[in-house]
């Protein structure tokens, strides 16, 4: 009776840790996030001092390892950013995670201990083994990860030497786990897509305006508590129109594709450059850090790269920095209106450089003026001046 009192606390725990492992995995934000909660419930789960999640690398042929939770061993990390181990080394993951499910076999977990299989049962790693043993570790139980009946990566957890080792009861126990962290990744990546798509471009790939309003909010607070300097270069594509209208709007996007190529490729030039597409022909580049001086040269160059593409007639470009003199800046508004009127300038002049706020007199400086006199609601030259909050 006593026996079966404590198979049935034991029973109870183990639905506690599963249920805790899966809700601690869909509180988080981030696959990485995901995958570091897994590793520390699992650990918890299965009564271990270490837990690590990989993954398989089909195409470089080795598993890579995302997490290490618990005790770590010298030289382990807690996010390693180059620990992996050549399939060829750790022969299972071929043959026992893929052969096995061919033949028709369904994925579970194994007991490796630190001296051997005590009882001649169990799948035996020299290559696991020789790791335990190198790292203090007594004994593990290896769990296949398994996303869309493909073999994702592995659960690993270990026990320190002197601890009970792990048993078939804890491999099955793994598996289960396993099944969980499957459930709960594949999950964190369809709400990481969401958000990814949310966020992007469709046809450029590069960022949306909601991209551009979220990162503007948080870099103008960062200039309002530290003064971090504020860039935003707003660009017009020209010659949009003339390419929809003699060689069809296929072309029209192809122009959008490359100029949308010219302009992450210039904001890759400055660190943490947010590239992205507003809408129609209008895109921007948003800069946090870089001075102004430094956010106008990678300007002319996108203005110099866009001039030489084969189709379309080069841009607009206009330029508003938090590092220029262009008057306090409380609101994003603000600073899109200085960039929008800056780029209307540059386009009425066909000029080839970009046109900066704030560089012809501060305060009195015609886009200044412009971006800051009340709006006339008829006008056609405060078109770029729509909708911004």
């Amino acid at each position: 009776m006593r026996g079966a009192v404590t198979s049935e606390v034991d029973g109870e725990a183990r639905l506690r840790a599963v249920v805790g492992l899966a809700q601690a995995m869909a509180a988080a934000h981030t696959t990485r996030e995901a995958v570091h909660s897994a590793a520390i419930g699992a650990r918890s789960a299965l009564g271990g001092n270490f837990a690590a999640i990989s993954v398989w690398e089909r195409e470089l042929g080795r598993l890579r390892v995302l997490v290490n939770a618990g005790e770590l061993a010298e030289g382990e990390r807690e996010f390693p950013e180059n620990e992996f181990y050549p399939v060829h080394e750790f022969p299972e993951i071929t043959e026992f995670l893929h052969e096995q499910w061919a033949r028709g076999g369904e994925p579970h977990a194994w007991v490796e201990i630190a001296d051997g299989p005590r009882d001649g049962s169990g799948y035996y790693c020299h290559q696991r083994v020789s790791a335990l043993r190198r790292r203090g570790r007594g004994s593990c139980v290896v769990a296949p990860i398994v996303l869309q009946g493909r073999a994702w990566g592995e659960l690993y957890v270990a026990r320190p030497v002197g601890a009970a080792t792990f048993g078939r009861g804890d491999a099955d126990f793994a598996t289960v786990l396993a099944a969980v962290i499957a459930a709960g990744l594949a999950q964190s990546q369809r709400l990481e897509e969401a958000r990814k798509l949310a966020f992007t471009d469709p046809l450029t790939g590069l960022g949306n305006r909601r991209a551009v309003d979220m990162r503007l909010d948080e870099a103008l607070e960062d200039h309002r508590r530290q003064g971090t300097v504020v860039s935003l270069v707003v660009c017009d594509l020209n010659g949009l129109k003339k390419v929809n209208d003699t060689l069809g709007h296929a072309v029209g996007d192809r122009l959008l594709e490359r100029f949308g190529s010219v302009l992450s490729l210039c904001g890759a030039m400055l660190p943490g450059a947010l590239a992205a597409r507003l809408g129609g022909d209008e895109f921007c580049l948003l800069e946090v850090g870089p001075s102004a001086d430094e956010v106008v040269r990678v300007a002319d160059e996108l203005c110099l790269r866009a001039s030489q593409l084969d189709m379309g007639e080069g841009v607009a470009c206009g330029v508003a920095s938090t590092g220029d003199p262009i008057g306090p800046i409380r609101t994003a508004r603000r600073l899109f209106r200085l960039a929008d009127a800056a780029q209307y300038r540059a386009k009425a002049a066909r000029a080839s450089k970009p046109v900066v706020a704030g560089r012809e007199g501060g305060p009195d400086d015609p886009v200044v003026q412009l971006a800051d006199a009340p709006p006339r609601v008829s006008s056609a030259e405060r078109r770029h001046f729509r909708g911004r909050s």
